[in-house]
């Protein structure tokens, strides 16, 4: 398959406000993106069977009513159960940013092990700093992870912007999420080590998990937005490099992307 029919769906609406950066990431990386309405999708206008990749985008979704994520999941659990079921079930691409992670976490799409699809096992809670934080974070990846959209990563900077991050689960599947290498980002310090304190990680998050992703790799959320840092003049630092000669091609968001892409792209 070209990379260019690889066919990506971005769901928009309802306080979601990071769909143009998100569609010019997989544009950036030779797909084909489209950008759809929730309503769109509810009412059969678009059906999820016609894409390959799926993104659940960042923002304050239905204002973050009743907990961040939680009214649009419902939404989408509601009337595109089954749709979403044979989309996993099929093998495609699932990421969730931010309030995306949000939502995968209450639709239970991540971490889904065994045969916990849809029922949920891991929540992101109110930063223990109790404010919204806008910042960023360097983060490490597991390189022992199935996740296919962090592959080839290790030390990663990227920027946050959240208000509940915080990712927690009792100890038993704390304890899975490790075993199973499904802890995919966590958030670090400048020199790789694994951030316990603030601000290195931003929110308190146990075991410093900034991303999870399901059994099989192809499920994904994180909390730190890729999608905003895809040129190198993103970096608050780009001119500190540019005088250093260290400025990169292109912004370090844009290999989650890639990853994506191009795996779907080989597999056809």
């Amino acid at each position: 398959m070209k990379k260019s029919d690889v066919k990506v769906l971005i769901i928009t609406g309802f306080g979601l406000n990071c769909e143009k950066e998100t569609n010019a990431a997989f544009k950036l990386c030779g797909a084909s993106p489209e950008m759809v309405h929730l309503n769109d999708l509810l009412s059969g206008k678009h059906s999820l069977s016609e894409f390959h990749i799926l993104a659940f985008i960042g923002g304050f979704s239905f204002g973050d009513h009743l907990g961040a994520g939680t009214v649009f999941a419902n939404r989408v659990k509601a009337k595109l159960h089954d749709e979403l079921k044979q989309f996993v079930a099929d093998g495609k691409l699932i990421i969730g940013i931010c309030n995306g992670f949000q939502t995968l976490t209450r639709l239970g799409l991540v971490p889904a092990m065994g045969d916990n699809i849809f029922e949920q096992e891991v929540a992101l809670a109110h930063n223990d700093s109790g404010v919204f934080r806008d910042d960023w974070v360097y983060l490490k990846a597991n390189t022992d992870s199935p996740c296919i959209f962090t592959k080839g990563i290790d030390l990663i900077k990227l920027p946050i912007r959240h208000g509940e991050g915080k990712l927690v689960a009792n100890e038993d599947t704390l304890a899975e999420l490790e075993s199973k290498n499904l802890t995919a980002l966590r958030y670090a310090n400048a020199d790789g080590s694994i951030a316990e304190d603030f601000p290195a990680n931003p929110n308190g998050a146990l075991n410093a998990i900034a991303g999870i992703c399901d059994e099989s790799g192809r499920v994904f959320g994180l909390m730190p937005h890729p999608e905003a840092f895809l040129s190198p003049f993103n970096s608050p630092s780009w001119t500190k490099e540019k005088l250093e000669g260290k400025l990169a091609p292109e912004g370090e968001g844009v290999v989650f992307f890639r990853n994506a892409v191009n795996f779907v792209a080989s597999e056809d």
